[in-house]
């Protein structure tokens, strides 16, 4: 008996230990770690002035060494990647880059960091509060800069293995919701998708 509650007591001492073994780090290495990542989006994004929300959906890829393709299917066909070079949009005649503005490619940046999990680029912007383990986890993003804080009031990441779902408040009340689901990992990308990074 003596013997089963020293084992239990040794075991309850471990627990502190166990809670914290998921940090930013660990989750930093876990987004990090697949070569690619496929699935599906749908995104609501939420305007006070609307009754319903203005929806759009389609698939994306995203590539650990060459960032994102975000292939919109409704409610029209139109094609996007984003990259450290910025955003392009594809046009009859090849891709296409898009506004350079400060708060567009501040974005950009933003959404890239949060897919791959890397802390160390959100920390610059944001204090980060994590939440959870490594199967069900939620990580909260508050401003730190003025510009960023006239734009949005906070942003929620939750996932488990992968990101699952990011929720972009902003200051003046509009909200976002992006879904992410049937997520998989691949070793590496498809002839189309190297060569859609490619051009």
């Amino acid at each position: 008996m003596r013997r089963l509650l020293r084992a239990l007591l040794a075991g309850l001492a471990l627990l502190p230990a166990l809670a914290c073994a998921f940090d930013l780090a660990a989750l930093q290495q876990q987004l990090g770690a697949p070569a690619v990542v496929r699935g599906q989006f749908v995104q609501d994004k939420h305007l006070r002035a609307l009754p319903q929300p203005l929806s759009s959906s389609g698939r994306f890829v995203l590539a650990r060494e060459q960032g994102l393709l975000w292939l919109l299917e409704r409610p029209l066909a139109q094609d996007y990647r984003i990259g450290a070079a910025g955003i392009a949009r594809r046009t009859p005649q090849g891709w296409q880059a898009q506004g350079s503005q400060a708060h567009g490619s501040q974005q950009q940046r933003l959404f890239l960091a949060v897919l791959q999990g890397d802390s160390e680029a959100l920390q610059r912007d944001f204090a980060l509060d994590l939440q959870g383990r490594a199967d069900a986890w939620q990580l909260r993003l508050t401003p730190r800069s003025a510009l960023l804080q006239q734009i949005f009031s906070r942003i929620e990441i939750r996932g488990g293995a992968l990101v699952e779902e990011i929720a972009l408040y902003e200051t003046q009340g509009d909200h976002t919701r992006l879904r992410l689901s049937d997520s998989q990992t691949a070793a590496e990308l498809s002839d189309a998708e190297r060569h859609a990074f490619a051009d």
